[in-house]
């Protein structure tokens, strides 16, 4: 899967419904850009490209938004936190007498956050991954999770070695990615990945507005470079694996290595 998500919905009710009667209707750009001066007071908020729905994960320093009357949508990676409930409060507050959803999820580490907020309190709040575990579960299970949590929706993963060439199964009972795409089915009426149902909203046609953004107290474009260097710098070289002919997994020499892919553990 390759499903990644930094998404807030404001709505009057259920974001799906209102999603369903503006999708494809241009988000009114004066009422966009007002939106954002007040989710973001204080910070540098410009105009940029525009974009779509289906932008759900934009570049660092971006967002895509849309502000219709009874729908707020937002796409920014800075709303994608381990622990949905420290959203900001200024996030929060906006949300005064309507309904707030938050959708987050990463690909690469099977991550999925989730919450949902009724005028301005919580009331369910999800954070979920293998490596980690869950890291935040406030509230009763939604409908659409009712399945996984009872274990009708089991994770079907090739198991992984770990340090030592021994296969270890997968540490969550369901696949996070799996209960993310219902997840964002429910809340907001469309998904990433998979095949679409008839009543879902297709994000490739539903127009937001790009704006470019800069937290005045966060780091510089350039500080960011350099710790992002920085961090490339201090990890350990790569770790390849192979599917071998009994369909197991063993770690195997890089592709780029020459003289082609050879096993180089336990053999």
């Amino acid at each position: 899967m390759g499903a990644k998500t930094g998404l807030l919905g404001y709505a009057d009710g259920a974001v799906p419904d209102a999603l369903r009667q503006v999708a494809t209707g241009e988000p009114d750009r004066e009422r966009t850009h007002a939106l954002m001066r007040r989710l973001y007071p204080g910070w540098e908020v410009t105009p940029a490209a525009d974009g779509t729905l289906e932008d759900t994960y934009p570049a660092n320093g971006t967002a895509f938004a849309g502000s219709w009357p009874g729908l707020d949508l937002v796409c920014d990676k800075g709303v994608m936190l381990d622990f949905p409930s420290q959203l900001p409060a200024r996030l929060v507050e906006a949300s005064r007498g309507r309904r707030l959803v938050l959708h987050a999820m990463h690909s690469a580490v099977d991550w999925l956050a989730f919450a949902v907020w009724e005028d301005g309190v919580l009331v369910r709040s999800l954070s979920v991954s293998p490596e980690d575990g869950i890291t935040e579960d406030i509230g009763e299970p939604l409908p659409f999770e009712r399945p996984y949590w009872a274990g009708d929706r089991p994770a079907d993963v090739v198991p992984w070695p770990d340090e030592d060439g021994e296969e270890e199964a997968y540490s969550l009972p369901f696949h996070p990615l799996q209960l993310g795409e219902d997840a964002l089915r429910a809340l907001f009426g469309f998904t990433v990945e998979g095949c679409p149902a008839p009543a879902d909203v297709d994000p490739r046609a539903v127009p937001l507005r790009g704006f470019a953004l800069r937290d005045p107290a966060g780091p510089t474009p350039e500080e960011r470079a350099a710790e992002i260097r920085r961090l490339v710098e201090s990890m350990p070289p790569p770790r390849f694996y192979g599917l071998q002919p009994d369909g197991s997994l063993a770690e195997v020499a890089p592709p780029f290595a020459g003289g082609g892919v050879q096993a180089v553990s336990g053999e």
